[in-house]
Parts: structure tokens; sequence; C-alpha cells
């Protein structure tokens, strides 16, 4: 589920998304996961869903208890309805030191609002170390706690969880000579938690073959265009896809899904490592191509 804001459990890193052998019951609505005891939980599921759902659930209670007010040190436009947000958290060492993988995320609450907001963070680990602050890309969705979010100014204070989540497990598409192919999805805003990983390092240029495919609607809606000669630079080729381009758009055109089935190009499975973010029905798409051609769901990495 792809996270820079997250205004459901859908856009959260979706337990739903994983492949499976035999069909499963749908997972719970996160707002009832957060009232249900571990004897429920077992009572709706069973084998490998159970220890999906269960993870979900601790993920959510982790640290939840903890808040720290943090103020907000600059807000200004990505793209079109998306906006970077910088936090302080220069003054809650423990927080900024809880950020230790890319692909992990945190709940943001703003006073006299109940509602909080998931964000992924689209800093790496090493930023908050270093400033003393998180980076998010967050989505201004109409209604939402990411709207107030996105309409305050510099200096307002919000309050922010624990980090949560694992991540983008890269150990397991390691070393990068055993795994020279990297595939990477990212849709919309959930190109924040991909940022972090390529900003993090994951020995990119040590492999040959790593590619981003990166969605938006249009230019206008894709954010981190002035990132991407570095990532290149770092050894990530981007391939950016539109689906509703101006007429003088020459590139990949449709969805992520599409352009990668277009291209295809897998020299060896085996040796391929897979990190996936965005919307449910591309994650679910690109992992049922990517296991029929013969990646292992074990190298598909989701952050959480």
């Amino acid at each position: 589920m792809s996270l820079t804001f997250y205004p459901s459990p859908l856009s959260l890193p979706s337990a739903s998304s994983l492949p499976h052998a035999h069909p499963t019951p749908p997972l719970l609505p996160m707002s009832i996961l957060r009232r249900l005891t571990p004897r429920h939980l077992s009572l709706h599921i069973n084998g490998n869903s159970r220890r999906r759902v269960s993870s979900v659930a601790a993920a959510v209670r982790q640290d939840t208890s903890v808040w720290s007010q943090a103020p907000l040190s600059q807000i200004e436009p990505a793209a079109e309805s998306l906006f970077n947000v910088t936090i302080d958290v220069s003054d809650s060492p423990d927080l900024a030191t809880s950020h230790t993988r890319p692909g992990q995320y945190l709940q943001l609450r703003i006073p006299d609002v109940e509602k909080p907001s998931f964000l992924a963070i689209a800093s790496p680990p090493s930023y908050a170390a270093a400033k003393g602050a998180f980076e998010f890309l967050v989505k201004s969705v109409a209604g939402s706690t990411a709207e107030l979010l996105c309409g305050l100014k510099e200096g307002d204070v919000v309050e922010l969880s624990q980090v949560m989540g694992n991540g983008f497990d890269i150990d397991r598409i390691a070393p990068p000579e055993k795994y020279p192919t990297v595939l990477i999805f990212g849709t919309g805003s959930g190109i924040s938690p991909i940022r972090s990983l390529i900003e993090s390092g994951f020995s990119a240029d040590r492999r040959s073959d790593v590619r981003l495919y990166y969605g938006a609607r249009n230019l206008k809606r894709m954010a981190y265009q002035e990132r991407f000669k570095d990532w290149e630079s770092s050894g990530v080729r981007i391939v950016p896809v539109l689906s509703q381009p101006d007429d003088s758009w020459t590139g990949e055109t449709g969805y992520v899904q599409a352009a990668f089935s277009r291209a295809k190009k897998i020299d060896s499975p085996l040796a391929t490592g897979v990190v996936l973010c965005g919307q449910k029905q591309m994650s679910e798409e690109v992992t049922s191509i990517l296991v029929a051609d013969g990646i292992s769901s074990e190298k598909i990495l989701k952050n959480f």
C-alpha cells in the first residue's frame, strides 16, 4: 500500500497485495484491526494471512502511545497536488534515530484533528541523523488530514509517532553480484519511499540493470524530476510512464505494468530483485507478471 499520505489502509503497504497459493478471506479494515484482540484476529484468518494481519496490527500499535511535537520547517509544492514537507525533529533525537531503513513510515497528527495521517519518510535515514529532520511527499486529498497539513505554514507544530514498519529489506536482494537486476515500480506519491531507497544507496552502481518504472498521470503530477539526474548517476535508469500525457510526450504511456510488459527483458529471473510501492492494482498486476516469469515472491520487496 504506497506511503506518503495514506488516506486509507490501501495506501498503507497493502498486506492484501501479497501473492497466495490459496484464496484467503479479505483483510479487516485498519480501523477495525485497532480494536481487535489477538484472539479476534485468529478467529478471522489462518495460516500466512494470520501472520500478515497480526504484523499489520502490531505495526499500527507500535509506539503510537509515544508522540513527539515537532515544527514544520518547510512546505513547498513538489508537483500538482503534491507537497514537499520537512519537519524538524532535532529536539527529538530518539525519534530521529528510529528511522533506520528506507520504506519506513509514521503517523502524523495535527492539533485538534482526531484522525492521523500515515506518511512514508521520503528522506534517507542518514538525513535525520545529519540534518535533524524528516522529509515527506504528501498528496493533498480534499477533506483529509493531509490537505490540512499541506495548508500549514513554517513553524506550525504537529505531532509524530515513532517510526514504524520494517521498510525495504534490501538484504534479501544482496549481494549485488548475485542480484544484478533490480526492477523498481512506483506510482504517484508512492515514489516517496522509493526516493528514500535510492538516496540511501543499495549498490545500484554495482548492478548491471536497475530500472525505475515511475508512473504518473502527466509530467505536472510527477514529483522529483529534479532528482532524476542524480538518481541516474547512482546507477538507476528512470523510465517515466504517463497515463494521460499531452501530445508532446514521446516516452512510455499507459500504466507501469503495461510499460514493463512491453519491455520485459529479464535475463535471469533467479538473479532479479524487485521493489514495489504504489497503487494496489499496480502492485498486484506487477507481482503476478513477475512471479509468472519465474521471479521468487521472496525477492519482491514492499515497504512493510
